[in-house]
């Protein structure tokens, strides 16, 4: 089996001297990456301590693995890790089969007008801070003169106004509406490139064999997509368990916390209103590691399904 050479052996100084100019463009970019990603990581250390800001990281007192024992005792913490990987899952999952489903119909579209129209009513959303979407999506189900309310009650399905915002078992399925609705034109980006350069060789080919629409679609559109769509939800996945916290922070209040509350504005309050800055970083600690065991299980089922190295 060859060995491979030591990273200081000549070959090795000779390439990167024929790439300085590579090394040099990408060099901010990885000062910039030790300094805000790599640099915090010395934060940690709070959950392994009772920090007390008067007396700093150097002066607080180690205790271990105390904090997160008090983590894993909290019924409230099993609370919001539930909202929050059901969340994160129904994003996912209508985030992934929306952006395809809309990319596919878009290729579909023979009218470039039409086409580029609809491309930026989809994409506007994404620009918009999730507080404007938040009192659009407030408005739409108020239930003084809200649209849907005053809909309902047209159509008699309803007697009178439902309370959407204070019914906790609605509030998943509103916050997977909206967040739908703010990413869906963003996501389908990649997916139309994917798709404008697929071969046209292979639709004409179809189209000369008597394909329908559907059949092309079906048969050279889809798989063509598949090899992206499952890295970028490889990817995907390891965003699982941070699904940030601006989203439900706008759209819950207190009627609806047992099902808006997540892991991030857990660790906030704890942090920010009870000052215990060592729990908050141990449920982010928490959070960190989750995440990288979520990706390298799903990269090694990935390599064990495909046989092809994502990485």
């Amino acid at each position: 089996m060859r060995q491979h050479e030591p990273s200081n052996s000549p070959d090795f100084l000779r390439k990167l001297v024929r790439q300085r100019q590579l090394v040099v463009m990408a060099l901010p970019f990885i000062v910039l990456t030790a300094i805000f990603n790599y640099g915090p990581l010395w934060g940690w250390v709070m959950a392994f301590q009772d920090y007390k800001i008067a007396k700093g990281i150097a002066g607080s007192p180690f205790i271990g693995f105390g904090k997160f024992a008090e983590l894993f005792r909290d019924e409230q913490f099993y609370l919001v890790l539930r909202n929050t990987l059901v969340m994160s899952a129904l994003n996912l999952v209508t985030s992934f089969v929306g952006a395809i489903t809309l990319a596919l119909l878009l290729n579909e579209v023979r009218s470039a007008k039409f086409k580029k129209t609809i491309q930026t009513i989809t994409y506007i959303p994404h620009f918009v801070s999730w507080v404007v979407i938040a009192n659009i999506v407030m408005m739409f189900l108020s239930p003084d003169g809200g649209m849907l309310n005053e809909l309902l009650m047209g159509l008699g399905l309803i007697a009178e106004p439902i309370y959407f915002m204070a019914k906790g078992e609605y509030f998943w399925f509103i916050h997977t509406a909206a967040n739908l609705w703010k990413e869906l034109g963003w996501n389908t980006i990649i997916y139309l490139a994917v798709l404008v350069g697929l071969n046209p060789e292979h639709y004409e080919a179809a189209e000369v064999d008597g394909a329908s629409r559907i059949q092309k679609m079906w048969y050279i559109s889809i798989p063509g997509l598949m090899p992206t769509a499952i890295l970028l939800l490889t990817m995907s996945v390891g965003w699982l368990i941070s699904s940030g916290f601006e989203s439900q922070f706008v759209l819950g209040n207190p009627v609806v916390y047992d099902y808006s509350d997540v892991l991030d504005l857990y660790a906030l309050r704890y942090s920010t209103q009870l000052s215990d800055y060592s729990y908050g970083m141990a449920i982010n600690m928490f959070k960190s590691v989750v995440s990288i065991l979520l990706i390298l299980s799903v990269t090694a089922l990935s390599k064990k399904w495909n046989q092809n190295r994502l990485f």
